[in-house]
This record gives C-alpha cells, structure tokens and sequence, in this order.
C-alpha cells in the first residue's frame, strides 16, 4: 500500500503542474499545432462560406477566377495547386518562399473567425489526459528502474536514462489516443467546431482502433526529447549544486534564488532539447491530419523535406519555444509548491512494513531523483 501512495505522491504534484501549465498555454500550442501542419488554415484565408462547408459540393470548389484571386502574389511557385482545405482532405504544401505569419497574427487570426473557444480547442483531451500520462510514466519509471538497478550499477544515468525511457514508452503507447484526438480537435479551423466525442466517432468510423495510434512512431521517437531534457537538466542541477546557491548552505532548507534556478534549469535544458527533437512533432502532426497524402514517419520527413525544405521542419518551432518556457517555469514553480506542502505534512509519517522496518511515506528528495 505504501508503494502506491508513493507513487500516487509522486505523479500528483507534477499532475497539478502540468495542468496549470497546459490551461495557461493552450492557445500558443493551438498556433503551434496549425504551424506544423499542412494546411493550417491561416492561408490563404477562406473567401467564400461554401469553401468552408462541412459538404464537398459543386459550388465548394472555387473558379479559376477564384483560384487566381487566392494565389496571385500569395503562391507564385504553386500556382496551380488546388486550394487546400483539410476537411476535403487534400493537402497542398505551402512554398518555400512563403512568409509564415506571426504568434500575434496567427491569434487575432482565430479570434476573428472562430471566437476566443478557437484559443482553447482541445484543452478537454489535454487535460483528461494530463493526469494518467503522469501516473503511468511515474509507475513505469519505478518498476523499470527497480529493474534495471538489479541487472546494472545502480541509481546510475544509465539506469535513469533506461527507465525514462520505458516509461515513456508505456505513457505514449497507452495515452496516444487521447493526444491524438486533441490535434485533430486543435487542428479543425471551422466556425461550427465538432465535440471530442464527434471527433472520436469520426476517427473510428474512418480507420477503426487502429486510427487512434497513427503517429505512434513519431512519438516513440519524441521519447528522445524527454532523455535528452534529463541528461541536459540533470548534468546542469549537478553543477549548481557545486557552484549554486546552496552550495554556500550546509541546510536543506530552499530560498526563492533556489526555485528560479530550478525553473531555469528546466527551461534551458527543456529548449535544447526541443530544438533537437523537433522534427518529429512536426511528422507526427501530418501524420494526425485528416485524409492527408502523410503515411509513415520517414515517408512524412522526407516529403517535407522535398517540399518545404529543412525548414519546414521546424515549422512553430518559435511558437514551440515561446510556450515551452512559460510552460516550464510554470510546472516547476507549481511542483516544487506542491512538493513543498507535501514534504511539510507527510514527512513525518511512516509506515511500519512486515518485517518490522520502516518505511518514509513521502520523501521529497527520492521524488525529485524519481522525476528525473
């Protein structure tokens, strides 16, 4: 019972921290979403209500006249591409040489046509999904950890790197169809939005079970992302430890210099690692569009490659950096808060095990390690 408490203590501060991280930038990961993806809806803008019909008819499909109109000076290179729209499910990639709008245009952009609701599609899902992702990975990370630390040295990186690994793994694989159905929720720019249970039936009805885990490679991939922020944060917690403020401290205790250097750490080695990663959520954002021509993770990089560039995949990446620091500071305030509540009133408490020993029920300094 007391390893579940544990592991219940553990995931609930970063639960709260990713959930208030999650509410505060969920419009700057809307545009970043609609950023990485092929038809974004920010371009052209639509012209006409029937092109924005839930219908495919006759009169959904512009003019030649009408074409000329949308991409004269806009699509020199792609002049005679068809107009993409993602509820037709064809997509046309944008040219290279095509100025990307701005985070501010991109927002007054969506408050124009689809309301301040359209800043906060698919925060259900997100948060739903926000506390269960937690709680598996912090299970898979104990056991994985018990048992690489019985077959390698233990408490090692190598160990830390492992285990993080697995458990992302077992977060990805058994949350996937929740993230899934927030991109395509943040992905749909019509007026008249669907609910994440029409959404759900959508899926389902196109490609069954299955259609839930496309893109599922992508985050596998994206698991890097989260080995690469340990390795960065944890070698930077290292050092300020030896040249930081509580180097100076023979006490445990923390002052405000100690939460922002945490919460630069993280942010530092969250950035660095995101700039390394990157790519994969672009392929795992076309990979989650509707009806596209994106199939498989290396066959989606190399189309965006051929088509775009190398910058096309890195397409948000600046909105990407922009939330990921607020983000980040927001989770590590919010956690070292709640790990600060915790430790005040649970320190104290242990529990007695079978063999007569005993055992912490709440351990602030095995929770950070854990976290790691």
């Amino acid at each position: 019972m007391d390893s579940v408490a544990q592991q219940f203590l553990q995931a609930y501060p970063n639960s709260v921290a990713g959930t208030a991280g999650a509410i505060v930038t969920c419009p700057l990961e809307v545009v970043k979403t609609r950023l990485q993806s092929s038809s974004s809806g920010f371009h052209p803008p639509p012209v006409h209500k029937e092109f924005t019909s839930n219908h495919s008819t006759c009169r959904s499909s512009p003019t030649p006249e009408q074409r000329r109109r949308l991409w004269t000076g806009l699509y020199t290179r792609h002049s005679s591409h068809f107009v993409a729209l993602s509820h037709f499910g064809v997509s046309s990639p944008p040219p290279r040489s095509m100025h990307a709008p701005g985070i501010y245009e991109c927002i007054r952009y969506i408050i124009k046509h689809e309301g301040i609701r359209g800043l906060f599609k698919g925060l259900g899902p997100n948060l739903i999904g926000v506390a269960p992702s937690r709680a598996i990975y912090f299970c898979a990370y104990s056991k994985s950890k018990a048992a690489f630390n019985a077959i390698l040295p233990p408490d090692t990186p190598v160990v830390h790197v492992f285990s993080a690994s697995c458990a992302g793994f077992a977060a990805c694989t058994l949350t996937n169809p929740i993230w899934f159905v927030k991109t395509r929720l943040q992905l749909d720019h019509r007026t008249n939005k669907i609910t994440a249970l029409e959404c759900m039936r959508r899926i389902y009805q196109q490609s069954g079970i299955l259609g839930f885990y496309k893109g599922i490679v992508a985050s596998y991939v994206g698991i890097s992302e989260t080995v690469i922020h340990f390795v960065i944060y944890e070698a930077v917690k290292s050092w300020l430890a030896t040249h930081g403020s509580r180097a100076t401290r023979s006490d445990d205790r923390k002052t405000f210099r100690d939460f922002i250097e945490f919460m630069g750490a993280g942010s530092f080695s969250k950035t660095i690692a995101s700039i390394i990663a990157y790519p994969h959520e672009v392929a795992r954002t076309r990979l989650r569009e509707e009806g596209t021509k994106y199939r498989t993770f290396w066959q989606t990089l190399n189309i965006v490659c051929a088509e775009e560039g190398v910058k096309g995949l890195y397409r948000g990446l600046g909105t990407q950096l922009i939330r990921q620091i607020p983000n980040t500071a927001i989770i590590m305030a919010t956690y070292e808060a709640v790990v600060y509540v915790l430790t005040r009133h649970f320190r104290p408490v242990t529990v007695s095990c079978s063999a007569g020993a005993t055992t912490q029920f709440y351990s602030e300094t095995k929770t950070k390690r854990e976290l790691a």
